[in-house]
């Protein structure tokens, strides 16, 4: 089984996330913000990846720290039990549909990590959440998984419906790029031997 734990404790947070790549999309996130915690149930459920999460941050100030940690504390778990990407599809790709917006993912598990971010939002707040927090989750998560991840909203005007789409699409778009390739399951995906 392709599990990792990794625990992040900084002056602004204390993270503890376990991860099961090859899990049944089963879910236990507290991060005391809960529009943040329903994406990340929402990760877990449509990519099939078993996720605990617990964090305590410094809410008090604002939720930036906490968001940006969790993704980096996921992004971290994540490569550490993708190992070294052998028998991986490597790339993934998913178009989701909800309501009124469409949004497209395309990823590489190259271990080259990198985000383009074509995500645009009317409002500045979801909740009590600043929209601009969710550009900083997917970099963090990219940046310490070791995607390249294109994020892209086509259309869609209800800013709840952009972010859900963006995180399942994320989602389904890992699953696929994470299964395992029957035909090549002892290699690597690379003409280089390694990722």
């Amino acid at each position: 089984m392709r599990q990792a734990s990794v625990e992040r404790n900084t002056q602004e947070t204390q993270i503890s996330a376990t991860i099961n790549l090859d899990g049944s999309g089963v879910y236990d996130i507290e991060t005391g913000i809960g529009f943040l915690d329903h994406m990340l149930e929402q990760l877990s459920r449509h990519s099939l990846i078993d996720i605990t999460l617990r964090a305590k941050g410094d809410l008090h100030i604002d939720f930036h720290h906490t968001t940006e940690d969790t993704g980096i504390a996921l992004g971290q778990a994540f490569s550490k039990a993708l190992g070294d990407r052998k028998g991986i599809w490597r790339y993934g790709s998913a178009l989701i549909p909800m309501d009124e917006t469409l949004t497209r993912v395309a990823l590489d598990a190259s271990n080259r990590p990198y985000l383009i971010w074509k995500v645009d939002f009317s409002r500045d707040k979801l909740g009590e959440m600043d929209t601009e927090l969710f550009k900083e989750w997917f970099q963090a998560f990219a940046q310490n998984a070791g995607l390249t991840l294109h994020v892209e909203n086509l259309y869609g005007t209800n800013n709840h419906h952009i972010v859900e789409s963006s995180y399942k699409a994320l989602a389904r778009a890992l699953r696929e790029a994470i299964a395992i390739d029957p035909r090549k399951a002892d290699a690597v995906p690379s003409t280089k031997g390694s990722l």
